[in-house]
This record gives structure tokens, C-alpha cells and sequence, in this order.
């Protein structure tokens, strides 16, 4: 009994080791997979993630397109090591969530496609001179820059009388830096003065915003992935203090702000999505392809916020859902 009990396991064996050899070439898709890396856990890069991929699967189907997927808490560090282990997997494109995932794309790798998203100013990321919108390497992809001469008009349309603006920002951040200088030309073209409150990390964050509380009318705050997941500890701050914040997306705006000219990151994601189709389907290159912007900005504001420092909203900016 045992022996034709262990004959007919034997039998099963085979049949089933024969059956899938027979379907290794002719069913198993050889589907595309792509590498993401995003920086950070936030509100705003998540929407941007989940809009690239839902792209991706409208494009090529649930089971058509594979994703491997990390996040890096935050920490430049696991960019890098994140990349080379989509590297080593041998994806076939990596979408970079956020500046410093970008970075180590760019410094891993020139043959994969990399297509960046959530970033601000990619000759500024990626150090290029006079950029002109394309790369000419192997990275492209899509910015979150909101017009940054209307966000300066911003501070001003809400609070008419405002002498002295603070911009805060993590100076390890090159694009954050970028929008900061481009909104101090812009408000001290009208006459209001400016002050940079550059951070290095969280452990000089509070203190750094303090003195910005204590010296500004109104605070500034850009796209800035530091910010963004702090944005608790400039709320602590800012609003005891009563001084309004003005921020560079919806997800900062949300935790802290007052108003902000607001992108919708999944659609921008979405954007992104589309880019990676081309480039699998080989139907473009990253070389070739220029940066692409969100193409509609819709104003908000924090109706909490502006309730208790008793501002009343301008007209024509929706509340933040």
C-alpha cells in the first residue's frame, strides 16, 4: 500500500514538474517592471505615486506592468540604496518620487530611464546649466513648481499690509532654496522685506522657526519634503504666535498654512504614468522628452486656520477638504 501510495505521489510529481516546463515560454507574459523610490511617507507624494501607477495599469493592464516598490523614510541615504537594489533587479525604469530620490537615480545610473516626479527644478537637482526644459540623459519627468511670481501675489492679496515676510525652508534641499530666492525677488520688487530662515534638519527646525515667528508678518514655506512631514512643528509655532503661513502645496498648507496655490499631485503623477508608457512601448526616450509642469493651479485655504487667527478668506480659493 505504501509503495503505490509513494508511486502514485512520484507520478503526480512529474506530471505536474512536466506541465509547467511545457508553459514556460508559450503563457508567462513577459511583462515590463518598473522600480519606484519615494523619498518619503506624505500626503502629496503618496497621490503621486498612486497616479503613476494607476496610469501604468490603465495603460498595460492589472497583469500587464510589475512594480517593485520602497520608500526612504525620509533619509537621502536609502535613496541610494534603494536604487541600486532596482538596479540589480533589473527594472526597466525607475520613477523617482521627490528630489533626492531623483538625485541618486541620476548619480546610479545612465542607461535605465528615470523619470522623476514631486520635483521643483531639475537643472537644479540634477545641475545643469541654462536648462532648458530637456536633459538630454536618461532622466526626465515631472515638476511641482506652482508659479512662484503669483505665490509672492499670494501673500500679498491676503495680507495687504505685510512688511516683513520670513521664508522658511530645509537648506538641504537645492530646490527649496530655488523657490525661496525666486519669491524674495518677487516680494521685495514690491517693497516688502525678506529674511531666509534656512534649517539644517529637524533637530534646528523648531528653533529656527521660532525666530522666524518672532521677526516676520507672515512665513513663506515652499514644496519642501522637510516641511511637509514637520508640518506640525511649524503649526506648534506659528499659529500661538497668531502669524499666518503661506505655502508652496495643499499637503504643508493643510498642516500649517493659510492659503496656497495648490497642485493636484495624482494628476501629476498620472502625468508621469503616461511619460513611462512611451518609454516602455519605445515609443519616446527620457532624452528626448522635455519636463512637464501640472497643467491647473486651484487656490485653498485652511478654514481651521483662518477661523482662529481671524482671517477671512479671499475670494475665489476654495477650503482645503
Amino acid at each position: 500500500m505504501k509503495k503505490m501510495i509513494a508511486l502514485t505521489l512520484s507520478i503526480l510529481m512529474l506530471l505536474s514538474l512536466s506541465a509547467c516546463g511545457g508553459s514556460g515560454g508559450a503563457d508567462e507574459k513577459d511583462v515590463p517592471v518598473v522600480g519606484i523610490c519615494q523619498f518619503m511617507p506624505h500626503v502629496a507624494l503618496d497621490q503621486a505615486t498612486k497616479g503613476f501607477k494607476d496610469a501604468l495599469i490603465e495603460e498595460f493592464g492589472e497583469d500587464g506592468i510589475k512594480f517593485e516598490e520602497d520608500n526612504a523614510a525620509g533619509e537621502t541615504s536609502n535613496c541610494t540604496s534603494i536604487v541600486n537594489s532596482l538596479l540589480s533587479a533589473k527594472v526597466d525604469l525607475i520613477m523617482a518620487n521627490a528630489t533626492p530620490a531623483v538625485q541618486a537615480a541620476a548619480n546610479a545610473t545612465k542607461t535605465v530611464p528615470v523619470l522623476g516626479t514631486s520635483v521643483t527644478e531639475y537643472g537644479v537637482a540634477l545641475g545643469i546649466a541654462d536648462f532648458t526644459g530637456v536633459t538630454g540623459t536618461n532622466v526626465s519627468g515631472t515638476s511641482d513648481l506652482a508659479d512662484l511670481e503669483k505665490q509672492a501675489d499670494m501673500i500679498v492679496q491676503w495680507c495687504p499690509d505685510v512688511k516683513n515676510v520670513g521664508l522658511v525652508f530645509c537648506s538641504a534641499e537645492a530646490n527649496s532654496q530655488y523657490q525661496v530666492d525666486k519669491v524674495q525677488g518677487y516680494l521685495e520688487a514690491k517693497g516688502i522685506t525678506c529674511q531666509q530662515f534656512p534649517f539644517s534638519d529637524t533637530n534646528d527646525m523648531s528653533a529656527v522657526v521660532r525666530d522666524a515667528a518672532d521677526w516676520s508678518d507672515a512665513i513663506y514655506v515652499p514644496t519642501d519634503n522637510t516641511v511637509a512631514d514637520n508640518a506640525a512643528v511649524v503649526d506648534g509655532i506659528c499659529r500661538p504666535a497668531k502669524i499666518p503661513v503661506f505655502a508652496g502645496e495643499e499637503g504643508i498648507c493643510a498642516g500649517c498654512g493659510v492659503a496656497t496655490l495648490s497642485i493636484s499631485y495624482y494628476e501629476l503623477g498620472v502625468t508621469t504614468g503616461k511619460m513611462a508608457a512611451k518609454i516602455l512601448k519605445g515609443e519616446a526616450t527620457a532624452a528626448e522628452m522635455a519636463i512637464e509642469y501640472a497643467p491647473n493651479v486651484t487656490p485653498k485655504y485652511n478654514a481651521a486656520i483662518c477661523e482662529e487667527l481671524g482671517i477671512t478668506p479671499v475670494e475665489g480659493y476654495e477650503p482645503i477638504s
